[in-house]
């Protein structure tokens, strides 16, 4: 939830604000899809188109796209349900690249889907 914590002198939510929800989002998603740890490395096509004001509640949905070696490409998007409970409105999209690594920091390889799944059995 946007808190007024979070505004700027004009008493909208900071834009850094909504850009950090959506990076622990994709963070998430990514790291689902990689079976461990991810960095963000780019943030691409950001796309402001509404504001947050205090009181809405975020909900950031996220898709993965291209994945390559080690990287893969989070498609997002933010919704705000305004004032907790009322209309949901889209105010911001994007395209993130993370990169999956290893205890120590370096690149690994993405794991295919079924190699993920293998290891969430164990």
């Amino acid at each position: 939830m946007a808190m007024p914590a979070d505004t700027n002198a004009s008493g909208d939510i900071f834009g850094g604000w909504v850009l950090s929800q959506m990076d622990l989002a994709g963070g998430i998603a990514s790291g689902q899809r990689a079976g461990g740890r991810v960095v963000t490395i780019a943030v691409d096509k950001m796309k402001f188109i509404r504001p947050v004001h205090v009181g809405d509640v975020m909900c950031i949905y996220s898709r993965i796209g291209r994945i390559g070696r080690s990287s893969m490409e989070v498609h997002l998007e933010a919704w705000a349900l305004r004032h907790r409970y009322g209309l949901r409105e889209k105010v911001t999209q994007a395209t993130f690249t993370m990169v999956a690594v290893d205890d120590d920091g370096k690149p690994r390889v993405v794991p295919t889907e079924d190699e993920v799944r293998a290891s969430l059995r164990l």
